[in-house]
């Protein structure tokens, strides 16, 4: 070191290796969804569009009485 009182900065280089800030940060056990890469969000597929043969087949719902009804039903103590 000098003798003088003057600060001295180094220049270190960065450890990204891409620009990722996810790239710099260590495996974590019991980390969520960043302990497992497959559950990334950026892995999701595309969006589920049934065929037009399936959505012909599906019945429709049942209407708010239809459901009170079965409701009711099932509840029913013997």
């Amino acid at each position: 070191m000098s003798n003088n009182n003057e600060q001295t900065f180094n220049i270190l280089p960065h450890p990204a290796k891409t620009n990722d800030p996810k790239d710099l940060e260590p495996p974590q056990l019991g980390g969520g969804l960043n302990s497992n890469p497959e559950l990334q969000a950026f892995h999701a597929r595309d969006p589920y569009v049934p065929s037009e043969d399936l959505l012909k087949n599906v019945e429709q719902p049942l209407s708010r009485e239809e459901l009170r009804a079965r409701a009711a039903q099932l509840n029913k103590q013997d």
